[in-house]
């Protein structure tokens, strides 16, 4: 039987102005499990992902971790985003710090590792992301591809039970893409629990379990990959038609 991960159930976010950005969301995660979440630009995939992090705080529903619910006044905040990971679009590396010392911030801070513990994981992670040779390079001299393998990196060594990927390869340039899916790509081989934001419907289709397609804050679909093949509804046909011709 699956061990669900994560839940959410009956997700709303409303922000000032009335904009009603998510609708009512509900889905769970199992264990190993990827799951991508498709839809257009506003159609609420970020939004979700923020307020399972507590980035954002929901305007109504539940969310859970390992059976217990996490957005609550009462949760350790610093707690739940050690056990769900989240990788940006824009990387949100310390510019002022060395990739070593990117990685092992939290692993001191937080987790209250010292210097050589916090070294020795960082060389690990930075193996497996394949950027053991930029340890002590600083950001600004990194390409962008090689700044998200980085951020993937310094989730990876925190050990979260789920890591949250929100658009990870948007503010890349193309020929920077490959590399960063194929880092992706094999994490979902090793069987860590992925929710994946993503716009390479491509990507979705070869490596997700399941595929979430969103719409106006609504989850409109939901299934395998055959939903990207056979959409049944008209808005999904049309927004993987204007994908296509994009590419």
């Amino acid at each position: 039987m699956s061990e669900v991960v994560l839940s959410i159930a009956d997700l709303e976010k409303m922000y000032a102005g009335g904009v009603h950005a998510v609708r009512g969301v509900s889905f769970d995660v199992n264990r190993g499990e990827s799951v991508a979440i498709i839809g257009s630009s506003g159609s609420g995939k970020s939004t979700v992902l923020r307020c399972i992090n507590r980035l954002i705080e929901p305007t109504a529903g539940v969310v859970k971790l390992g059976g217990e619910q996490i957005n609550t006044p009462y949760a350790d905040v610093n707690d739940i985003r050690s056990r769900i990971g989240m990788v940006f679009q824009s990387f949100e590396l310390f510019a002022h710090l060395r990739v070593l010392d990117n990685i092992t911030l939290g692993l001191r801070k937080v987790r209250g590792m010292s210097v050589e513990d916090a070294n020795e994981i960082a060389h690990q992670v930075l193996g497996r992301v394949d950027m053991l040779d930029r340890i002590h390079a600083f950001p600004g001299n990194l390409s962008g591809g090689q700044k998200q393998r980085v951020a993937i990196a310094r989730v990876l060594a925190m050990k979260p039970e789920v890591i949250l990927f929100d658009e990870p390869t948007s503010a890349l340039d193309p020929e920077l893409i490959g590399s960063v899916l194929q880092t992706i790509r094999g994490l979902a081989d090793e069987g860590m629990t992925m929710v994946i934001v993503t716009h390479e419907i491509n990507f979705a289709r070869d490596v997700a379990d399941r595929i979430i397609y969103m719409d106006e804050g609504l989850v409109a679909e939901e299934g395998s990959s055959s939903i990207i093949e056979n959409p049944k509804t008209e808005r999904m046909q049309k927004f993987l038609s204007s994908i296509n011709e994009e590419h």
